[in-house]
């Protein structure tokens, strides 16, 4: 069974403009937010190492110029001698394949840093747009209620108090207006760090006004933790990314390895002399290092060690989503349950209720403890209702971040329900 609740449509700053949906206003954060363009760039950062990865290094081109003197019984001879060397360096066999296996592992994590990031900024877009629609209504009623009991405050004045119970009653009423001006104030500052929060992501100046049209919230039945628990190990991106990491390690732990064999360098050369008779000498020249004292052990053992780490930082990541998954599910199925016991427009019917009172208590036939009490009332009740709702979507939206799982977060045309 779906719980559902309908909030009004949200003036944020003081003007209105053309009306944003919260769907809309998430796909303005995905395609305008600054810090979504870095992960972008980390993708292509990413490719260009790859393409480096898989280059041969360059060829070495080596020349020498310099004279010959040859002495002899019959006298002296100088020439010229000269020589040019072409040599090729060329990697031990598996080398290059390693290095490019690496590099697409991390353009692999670029593209996972980037739907996850992705899918949380959606998340937050959503769970934000909706706590500015939730805190202009705190706004509202807040200030509703001061201003009736600034207008019941003037009324009562400009009679003549006929004794001390309305002498007291007055007091009571100014009493209670400092109270509710106070949570006036209060609940403008919460819905103006909403819009900043907002357009923050939005990459708008803070102040910049928005309007959310009406939004019709649907909490659906989940499934159970099991479930869950499953989808979060085969789709948190967090798990997947250690993954990546665990098998790079291990490509890099074979590199070390590999590198224990040194490059080979190959390639023509030829000289001349002039000094006397002319020589020429030519052919192929090959060199390399042997590997005698650095057999690249230190490496190894540091690519052992990081390929240890990358196991139990899986292990770790995979405890703490489990642990965030069953925490989101009970907190959603325990504000679910509580929204489930609520009369349908609750807020209306104590809203209502708020301005029977002050009417009843104007005629005199209400107390005015009781009048007070009920435009208390009908606040807490207000916020409790309003917060609870808040608190279900905000563990609804960690699940499907979570799992990655269709929870049924939106509808066909991508209204959040």
């Amino acid at each position: 069974m779906a719980v559902i609740f309908c909030v009004p449509t949200v003036f944020a700053a003081g003007e209105k403009g053309d009306s944003v949906s919260l769907y809309g206003l998430t796909q303005e954060v995905l395609n305008n937010n600054p810090e979504l363009k870095f992960y972008q760039t980390e993708i292509e950062t990413a490719k260009g190492e790859r393409r480096q990865a898989g280059i041969f290094k360059n060829p070495n081109l080596s020349t020498e110029f310099g004279r010959k003197r040859i002495k002899t019984g019959r006298g002296a001879s100088d020439g010229l001698a000269w020589g040019v060397s072409l040599v090729q360096t060329f990697e031990y066999p598996g080398r290059i394949p390693l290095r490019k296996a690496i590099a697409n592992r991390d353009i692999k994590l670029a593209e996972l840093g980037l739907r996850q990031f992705t899918a949380a900024l959606d998340a937050r877009a959503r769970l934000l747009g909706y706590k500015l629609i939730v805190s202009r209504q705190k706004a509202e009623a807040a200030s509703e209620v001061a201003d009736r009991l600034l207008e019941l405050r003037d009324t009562l004045v400009q009679r003549d108090p006929a004794g001390i119970s309305a002498l007291l009653e007055i007091r009571i009423v100014e009493a209670g207006l400092v109270t509710f001006r106070k949570q006036a104030i209060e609940s403008n500052q919460e819905l103006q760090k909403a819009l900043f929060d907002v357009n923050l992501l939005r990459g708008k100046p803070l102040d910049s006004p928005l309007e959310l049209s009406p939004v019709r919230l649907s909490f659906p039945k989940i499934p159970p933790l099991e479930d869950l628990l499953a989808g979060a190990r085969a789709g948190n991106f967090e798990i997947l990314m250690r993954k990546v990491e665990l098998e790079q390690q291990g490509f890099k732990l074979t590199l070390s390895k590999n590198q224990r064999w040194p490059a080979v360098s190959v390639g023509p050369f030829f000289s001349q002399e002039t000094a006397g008779d002319r020589e020429s000498i030519g052919g192929i020249g090959i060199s390399l290092p042997l590997p005698l004292w650095n057999r690249n052990a230190g490496n190894i053992e540091v690519a052992k060690a990081r390929s240890k780490q990358a196991e139990v930082s899986l292990y770790l990541v995979q405890l703490n989503v489990e642990q965030s998954v069953m925490e989101s599910y009970q907190s959603f199925k325990l504000h679910h349950n509580e929204m489930s016991q609520w009369m349908k427009d609750s807020i209306r019917q104590f809203r209502e209720a708020a301005e029977l009172g002050d009417r009843h208590y104007r005629l005199g036939s209400l107390p005015i403890a009781t009048y007070i009490e009920l435009q208390r009332e009908y606040l807490s009740a207000l916020d409790a209702i309003l917060s609870i709702q808040v608190e279900a979507l905000d563990s609804l939206l960690r699940l499907r971040t979570l799992t990655q799982m269709d929870l049924g977060v939106s509808d066909s045309k991508g209204e959040t329900e």
